[in-house]
C-alpha cells in the first residue's frame, strides 16, 4: 500500500530559464559596501582624492614656478606681499613668489614624505610585530625594545637626528634628497613602534588558530606559516595603521619645517610656507590660514578614511 504522506519523486527545481546565476560576492566588494555606509570616511575620501588632483595635476595647469623670485628689485617690491588676484589667486609672499604655486608644490612633498615614511614605518612595525608574535625567543628581546622606543620623547629625538645627519647627507646626497631621506628615514624610525604592538597582539591571537595548528601539524615551514596565514589576516589592522601614519608622518614633516630643521627655504613645503610667515603673521594672516588649512584637511580626511576602513575591515561590523 502507498503511503501516501511520503513525497512524491518529481523534477527538482532549477535555475529559471534565461536568468543567469548570481556570481559570488568578493570579499573587497563587502568592503567597500560597508566603507560606504561611513559618511565621515567617504566625505574624507573626495577631499584627499581632490587634494591630490591637486598637489599632482595642479603644477602641469598652473605653471608658474614656486621658487622664482624676480631678479629685478623694483618688480620684486612691486609683486611681494600682493593679496589675491586673477594673476596670483592666493597672493604673493614676501619675496613675491606666487603662494597658489608654493602651497601645490608644498603639497606634493609633504603627501610624498607622509607616504614614504609610512612605508617605512609599517615595513618596520609589521617586520617585528610579526616577529615578536610569531616566535617566543625573540618576543623577549623586540618586545622590551618596543617598549624602550615607546619611552623615548620622540620630538628631542628627531630634532637630534636631524641637527647630527643634516649637513653630512646634504653634502653626501644633495641638499634636497639628503634631507628628504634624513627626514623619511627619522620619522619612519621612529614611528613603527604602534604598528608593531598592534601587528603583535593579532599574530599571537592568530597562531593558536585551529587552522594555523592544523597546517603546523602536517609540517608547513614556519615562513610559509606566515606569509600564507598570518600576514593576509593582520591586514586589516595594518591599512588602518597606514592612514593613520601618513597623517602622524605629515603633522610631524611640518613640525620640522615650521621650526627651521626641514626643508631649505627655496623648496617648499606646507610647514616651510608656515615658517617664513610667522614674522609677518598679523599683517597677512592669509599666508599663515592656507598651509593651515591643508594640513588639518589633509590629516582630518586620512584620520576619517581610516576610520571607515576599520569599520569596513572588521568582519564583526561589517554587514550591520
Amino acid at each position: 500500500m502507498t503511503d501516501l504522506a511520503a513525497p512524491q519523486p518529481g523534477p527538482q527545481p532549477g535555475p529559471m530559464p534565461g536568468v543567469a546565476p548570481r556570481p559570488p560576492r568578493s570579499q573587497w566588494r563587502d568592503v567597500w559596501d560597508q566603507f560606504k555606509t561611513h559618511r565621515g570616511a567617504l566625505v574624507g575620501l573626495v577631499i584627499f582624492g581632490a587634494i591630490l588632483f591637486a598637489v599632482l595635476a595642479g603644477p602641469p595647469i598652473w605653471r608658474l614656478d614656486p621658487t622664482y623670485v624676480d631678479p629685478n628689485p623694483v618688480n620684486m617690491l612691486k609683486l611681494r606681499n600682493q593679496g589675491p588676484s586673477l594673476a596670483h589667486p592666493f597672493g604673493t609672499d614676501q619675496l613675491g613668489r606666487d603662494m597658489l604655486a608654493r602651497i601645490m608644490a608644498g603639497g606634493r612633498v609633504s603627501i610624498a614624505v607622509g607616504l614614504t615614511a609610512m612605508l617605512l614605518a609599517l615595513f618596520l612595525g609589521t617586520l617585528i610585530g610579526v616577529l615578536a608574535g610569531f616566535f617566543r625567543r625573540l618576543d623577549g628581546v623586540l618586545t622590551p625594545m618596543t617598549d624602550l622606543f615607546l619611552s623615548l620623547p620622540l620630538l628631542p629625538l628627531l630634532l637630534l637626528m636631524v641637527t647630527l645627519f643634516r649637513e653630512p647627507l646634504g653634502q653626501a646626497l644633495g641638499t634636497e634628497t639628503g634631507i628628504f631621506l634624513l627626514i623619511v628615514g627619522a620619522i619612519g624610525v621612529t614611528s613603527w613602534m604602534h604598528t608593531a604592538r598592534i601587528v603583535r597582539g593579532e599574530v599571537m591571537t592568530l597562531k593558536e588558530r585551529e587552522y594555523v595548528l592544523a597546517a603546523r601539524s602536517i609540517g608547513t615551514p614556519s615562513h610559509r606559516l606566515v606569509l600564507r596565514h598570518i600576514l593576509p589576516n593582520v591586514m586589516s589592522p595594518i591599512m588602518v595603521s597606514a592612514t593613520l601614519g601618513i597623517a602622524n608622518a605629515i603633522i610631524t614633516e611640518s613640525v620640522l619645517s615650521f621650526l627651521g630643521l626641514g626643508f631649505p627655504p627655496d623648496f617648499p613645503t606646507w610647514g616651510r610656507i608656515l615658517y617664513d610667515a610667522i614674522d609677518q603673521m598679523q599683517l597677512y594672516p592669509l599666508r599663515v590660514i592656507l598651509p593651515g588649512v591643508a594640513i588639518s584637511l589633509t590629516v582630518l580626511s586620512v584620520n576619517y578614511i581610516g576610520d571607515g576602513l576599520r569599520d569596513a575591515l572588521d568582519p564583526r561590523i561589517r554587514g550591520r
